[in-house]
This record gives structure tokens, sequence and C-alpha cells, in this order.
């Protein structure tokens, strides 16, 4: 007369046919995978060259740099002129 397991100790039934395959499971040589890049850029950024680590991946770089700067500094400009045109009373 002891209580009632409140587990089930048998193994639920599997919701798809099969089951999933892991990363172990996987050949060594899959070419889905692709070449480790770490140690390669982990090489590049380490690099005392003197150059900022946000520009050591060469002209894409900086050419994103100098995007990101030119909006900044011509969002700026136009912030500044709008303050200026709200601030100026309107003529009836």
């Amino acid at each position: 007369q002891g209580l009632k397991p409140v587990v089930s100790t048998e193994s639920p039934p599997l919701i798809f046919g099969t089951t999933a395959k892991l990363a172990t499971d996987l050949p060594a040589d899959a070419s889905f995978l692709g070449k480790n890049k770490v140690p390669d850029l982990q090489k590049l950024f380490q690099k005392a060259d003197g150059l900022p680590v946000h520009l050591k991946r060469g002209v894409p770089d900086k050419l994103l740099y100098r995007t990101t700067m030119a909006l900044t500094i011509g969002g700026t400009i136009y912030c500044l002129i709008a303050l200026y045109m709200a601030s100026q009373p309107r003529n009836p």
C-alpha cells in the first residue's frame, strides 16, 4: 500500500520517426562546416602594426568607418540647423 509514483518510469513515445543526429555523429570532413578562420583572424588582429582594431582589415573597414563618420557629422549638422530653425519666431 505505498504511494503511487508521480513520474512515469517509461520513456515517452518518439514525436518524430527518426532521431536527431549529434555533432559527434558527423564525419570529420563535413563540407558545410567550412574552414576555421579564427586562428587567421587572431593573427591579423593581434599584429602590432600601429593600426586601431577597427581598421585592420583594410579598404572595407576604412570605407565603413568613413561612411559612418560622414553620416554622423551630417546628422549633427542637420540637427543643429533644425534646432536653429525651430528657435526662430514665425513671421505673421
